[in-house]
């Protein structure tokens, strides 16, 4: 008799349409799923890492040379691209990887930001989307189940056309009442950081937001609330495409998208998803949001902070769109008409704003919004990262306060001992003036709303945007595949067990929430090698941290969100350069577990008051890794059970043994 489907979430619709072999009608978490992948992405910054896997590999052949996007914008500007020997091997080494391969997709530096183009021009509802960066969450705003991931993940994935997921659960948040003007996708999404917390019901787990108040959402505000799924700690966040998403898709070229004047194909989530949790959020009573070091979470109402003094203001980054740019301009413009006869104000140092793609910075050219910019005191930059990493020529000073609209504010962000503050670039264009926060709501109260969208509006569908509401069609295993696939993982996981080994060394001790940046600071992630990065492992704050690894303090036991931040594997080759053998924590951050997986560096998941009262910093432990059990002081705590792909990856020595041993069918091979 043939199984009757059961309901999905959106998130699990895509990815059973993308599984080859599913084992039954439809997905459910906890699934093994070994997928087919529509698009890969990178930046020079990750390349850096792929291209050692990529060698490892052999150089070979990409999938689909045509579905590869790589762009230069990390840790480029004019200045760094000039004087930086690292940034410039970095643009090489992506530059003669573009010609190697006859890549489609590479933008050279100074062109775009990797999502803001990807996401403009390219990617569609219903694609599964793997980037070699943790804003890949970004493109959830169009419809997409889009995750980031390592480089190693990125490469096998551009190589094969395939990997493989853990169908993660999901929760759904439900947003109800009308925005006020003015208020986009940074103001929702700091809103819903402060009331459901970083690393919290969001671990992991697929974000789908829902509910009456999304159907108001522009796609460059899904864009910004999807691309702070990464800070909320989800493994992808995501929109179902409607009118709106069908209306952006309609305006895009034929070049950039052959299926623009096709109708939208799009899935929903079905009647009775299982979510785990559902979690509402009033949008209608909503006050202009700020978050104070050093975390996304760490948000205040404008009011709570207004008057506080600033050192700089940067508006730019990923997670600033097009919108938000306009938006900012026009709060200059109002605050120039309220206070008539203010002079211009000569370039200011640090105040900078950048936007994210050559289109953008046309389109506010044309539209005579830069001037506006310059009027006020900023300097427009080229296309780029820019300060939100602060690895390149513009950084913030230490014991600096700054105001940004970029997506993070860690400890040393935007340069070392910095201090950044997020907050929407219309608060941060109203707090020019005065270089004080500032209430952006009086100066949004003068914009000219009509000219707002008429400047919004110049991008017309090219057809009457349609939607067709459709279900997948998964590809389907024959039960006697379904079984045989299961004796080869357990064959798998009976080498990962005979690879195992017990460890014993004293504790270096870490609370919840440690980031990569903490790990690896980005100005180190041009390093390859595992001495050099492991030389520069918390850098900067646990400096001693190297030495007592040297000294026997080899086991890392941690809290929550351990890894937490950036994709960077670089963060794993440092905790390997400087010797750590394993790491045991409440919970991990998605991309850095697979990174741990992926380099085959152990490690544990225990969840017992009792062990965390007695792993001190300096403790004895002993990690037998056979059986999965951990003892300090005296006492024996067992660990949770990994699923069997990671025991088998594990005992495979990771994911580069694993294909070189099994081929191009490796995850045929290792999901289950």
């Amino acid at each position: 008799m043939a199984q009757t489907a059961r309901p999905m979430t959106l998130t699990q619709k895509i990815l059973a349409a993308h599984a080859r072999n599913l084992p039954r009608p439809w997905a459910q978490a906890g699934d093994v799923l070994q997928v087919s992948v529509d698009w890969t992405i990178a930046s020079e910054l990750a390349w850096n890492g792929m291209e050692r896997t990529y060698g490892l590999l052999g150089r070979p052949k990409l999938h689909d040379k045509d579905r590869f996007f790589l762009a230069v914008d990390h840790t480029v500007d004019p200045v760094t691209l000039e004087s930086d020997k690292r940034a410039q091997k970095l643009v090489q080494l992506s530059r003669s990887f573009a010609r190697e391969s006859g890549m489609r997709h590479f933008y050279d530096a100074n062109q775009t930001i990797l999502h803001t183009k990807f996401y403009r021009d390219l990617v569609r509802p219903n694609d599964l989307v793997l980037g070699a960066d943790s804003h890949t969450s970004s493109h959830g705003g169009l419809g997409a189940v889009s995750i980031g991931l390592g480089g190693a993940d990125i490469v096998v994935a551009m190589v094969l056309g395939t990997s493989w997921i853990e169908v993660p659960e999901a929760i759904s948040v439900e947003y109800t009442g009308q925005l006020p003007f003015g208020f986009g996708g940074k103001e929702v999404i700091l809103r819903t950081l402060a009331l459901l917390g970083r690393n919290t019901v969001a671990m992991e787990r697929s974000v789908e937001y829902r509910g009456d108040g999304v159907r108001q959402l522009s796609t460059d505000s899904r864009f910004a609330i999807a691309n702070m799924t990464a800070e909320f700690g989800g493994l992808n966040g995501i929109f179902e495409a409607d009118e709106a998403t069908a209306a952006w898709l309609a305006g895009r070229s034929d070049e950039d998208d052959p299926d623009a004047l096709l109708p939208m194909k799009a899935f929903r989530a079905d009647p009775g998803a299982p979510y785990v949790a559902r979690y509402p959020i009033a949008l209608d009573r909503l006050e202009p949001q700020v978050a104070k070091p050093f975390s996304p979470d760490n948000v205040a109402s404008v009011s709570e902070v207004v008057g506080m003094p600033l050192d700089g203001l940067f508006i730019g980054a990923c997670t600033t769109t097009e919108e938000e740019l306009v938006l900012g301009a026009l709060v200059l413009e109002a605050a120039e008409k309220k206070s008539a006869g203010r002079s211009r104000r000569p370039p200011q140092p640090k105040q900078l704003v950048v936007p994210g793609d050559l289109t953008i910075q046309e389109d506010l050219r044309r539209a005579g919004l830069w001037e506006i910019y310059e009027l006020n005191g900023f300097r427009v930059g080229p296309p780029g990262c820019s300060m939100c990493l602060g690895v390149a020529s513009e950084k913030a000073g230490r014991g600096e306060k700054w105001l940004s609209s970029q997506n993070r504010n860690y400890e040393n962000r935007m340069g070392e001992g910095s201090l950044a503050h997020l907050a929407s670039a219309a608060t941060v264009a109203a707090s020019a003036a005065e270089m004080k926060v500032t209430d952006p709501r009086p100066l949004l109260a003068l914009v000219d709303q009509d000219r707002y969208r008429r400047i919004l509006g110049e991008r017309k569908p090219r057809r009457t945007p349609e939607v067709q509401v459709v279900e997948p069609e998964p590809d389907l295993a024959p039960p006697d595949v379904a079984s045989a696939r299961s004796g080869k993982a357990a064959r798998a996981a009976d080498r990962a067990s005979a690879a195992a080994r017990t460890i014993r060394s004293r504790i270096q001790r870490f609370d919840d929430n440690v980031d990569t940046d903490a790990i690896i600071p980005g100005e180190f992630c041009h390093l390859t090698s595992l001495q050099d990065l492991g030389a520069k492992a918390f850098h900067y704050v646990r400096p001693e941290f190297v030495q007592r690894a040297r000294e026997g303090a080899k086991v890392v036991v941690a809290g929550e969100g351990w890894g937490s931040g950036s994709s960077r594997e670089q963060a794993v080759l440092a905790l390997k350069g400087a010797g750590i053998e394993a790491i045991v924590a409440k919970s991990y951050a998605f991309i850095h577990k697979r990174n741990l997986v992926n380099e085959a560096l152990p490690f544990l998941v225990v969840h017992d008051e009792a062990f965390d009262e007695a792993a001190k910093e300096g403790a004895e432990i002993e990690v037998d890794l056979g059986r999965g059990r951990v003892r300090v002081a005296g006492k024996e705590f067992q660990a949770e059970e990994p699923s069997r792909i990671i025991q088998a990856l594990a005992g495979e020595g990771g994911i580069v043994p694993a294909i070189q041993h099994h081929g191009t069918g490796v995850f045929e091979k290792l999901t289950a």
